[in-house]
């Protein structure tokens, strides 16, 4: 990849106030070749996908010298449609995280202000996008970890249909919510990305193609398409659902109801739609993500790859001195709850009922958006929601703790739950930061989220963070 001098000085600069990519390489060059608008283009990946003879460290101690042997299924599409894939992304360590500060290798920073986080956990990926040192990025999102940091930095992601896209390559955190996504500078390009992964792969036997689905840009009473509102506000039966475990901040507030307004300027028709079930949704999320977690991170013993102790008397204390050295809190944490709701005795108390939850979360948005094979309009085109119950927060006095970061994901995890395709953009500029919105659509139904955050987009660009520049129009 051919690199002028002046974006290597821009790179430089933008790496060191965001601290983006955990490594990067000048020398990459595309090793396919295609007709796509990918070709040529560079792109970065989340340190949670394998490229080979990269780094592949989950932004973990654990992992922190192992290189890959081989290459995600995602990563080689790309690559095959002539994209180049120049560095690895920050993260929340194995993706367990909020904003990339439980990240063991180093502090990720936002574009718009470098006091305030990125977001996570795939605020790298995020970061590298909204500073301009990429057009795209890889990331993964198993509760929100592509939108919200994506609404933190001001770009497009998307968290594709669960088994849209393949996840071979991908280090698993909880396998029946993982999905890998796109972030993007903008739409366009996101869809682009997006069209090249997606598809059956024949080493994840979860990933398909997507059934035939006959698009409609309008219905027939001529309006654009209906979108469902969940309000920021949303309560039910007089209690408060969890993302009022955070304040939702004024900017917030105004930012989605400018989107609502301009929504309806471009010819869409807004409902307001009630979820009850999304009220437990975070304990839900958080109990089946931590249940599959302590099941998948068994594997990293220090046995067979990663860090290992010095010595050990045997192979319990080899294994126990491996993972509290190796391991971070959040992730020792996340593994702990899982085992213990998956102890016998626990199972129907914690994890089943947890399941029984997503599956009436399942149904009430199969009720409102339609199921994967159905052609003839729902009463909703798409779900509208905020990405998060605030802009991007601050370190310190002004962070969040990490159990109001959990609390907060009620407006993301749902669509990992139901398996539903959803895209986050910037819906506007509060305060000089990003405030995103959300639009969840049904299975396999990315195109139509495309169609209508295009539409967003073409009257409203989106906005870009102070000394970014464009190399790569």
């Amino acid at each position: 990849m051919e690199t002028s001098e002046e974006f290597k000085s821009y790179f430089a600069l933008w790496q060191e106030k965001t601290g983006a990519f955990l490594s990067f390489d000048w020398d990459a060059n595309p090793s396919g070749s295609s007709d796509s608008i990918l070709s040529g283009l560079p792109f970065a990946v989340k340190d949670n996908l394998a490229v080979k003879n990269h780094p592949l460290t989950c932004a973990s101690r654990l992992l922190q010298n192992f290189t890959s042997t081989y290459t995600a299924s995602a990563v080689q599409k790309l690559e095959e449609a002539g994209a180049v894939p120049v560095g690895k992304t920050n993260m929340d360590e194995f993706g367990m995280g909020s904003s990339t500060d439980a990240s063991a290798l180093q502090k990720t920073n936002n574009p718009y202000d470098t006091s305030r986080v990125a977001g996570g956990s795939s605020g790298g990926s995020a970061a590298a996008v909204s500073a301009g040192l990429t057009p795209f990025a890889l990331g993964s999102d198993t509760g929100g970890s592509i939108r919200q940091p994506a609404a933190f930095c001001g770009v497009a992601g998307l968290k594709p249909t669960y088994g849209a896209v393949s996840r071979y390559g991908l280090v698993a955190y909880a396998s029946s919510l993982d999905t890998v996504g796109v972030l993007a500078k903008n739409i366009s390009l996101c869809r682009e990305a997006f069209n090249v992964i997606k598809g059956a792969c024949p080493k994840d036997q979860t990933s398909r193609n997507a059934p035939p689905i006959i698009a409609k840009n309008e219905r027939a009473d001529g309006c654009k398409g209906v979108i469902g509102v969940i309000s920021p506000l949303y309560e039910h039966e007089g209690e408060q659902a969890g993302a009022q475990a955070v304040e939702t901040e004024e900017e917030t507030n105004e930012g989605f109801k400018k989107a609502k307004e301009r929504f309806r300027d471009l010819g869409y028709k807004l409902v307001d739609v009630e979820i009850p079930a999304l009220k437990y949704c975070v304990p839900a999320y958080y109990t089946i993500a931590a249940a599959e977690a302590s099941a998948n991170l068994a594997r990293f013993d220090g046995v067979r790859y990663g860090k290992r102790p010095d010595w050990a008397e045997n192979h319990e204390e080899l294994v126990s001195q491996a993972r509290s050295l190796g391991f971070g809190d959040e992730v020792k944490l996340r593994i702990l709850l899982g085992t213990f709701v998956l102890r016998s005795g626990f199972q129907d108390r914690y994890y089943l009922r947890a399941q029984r939850i997503r599956g009436e979360i399942r149904k009430k948005f199969e009720e409102l958006l339609g199921d994967e094979t159905q052609t003839a309009p729902a009463p909703c085109d798409a779900l509208l929601s905020p990405v998060f119950p605030r802009r991007a927060f601050g370190r310190g006095e002004k962070s969040l703790s990490p159990f109001m970061q959990k609390t907060a994901d009620v407006y993301t995890c749902p669509a990992n739950l139901a398996g539903l395709p959803a895209l986050s953009f910037p819906a506007s500029l509060e305060g000089g930061l990003p405030v995103g919105a959300q639009i969840i659509g049904r299975a396999f139904n990315e195109e139509r989220l495309f169609h209508i955050a295009s539409d967003y987009e073409a009257a409203h660009p989106f906005p870009r963070p102070r000394g970014y520049k464009d190399f790569w129009k």
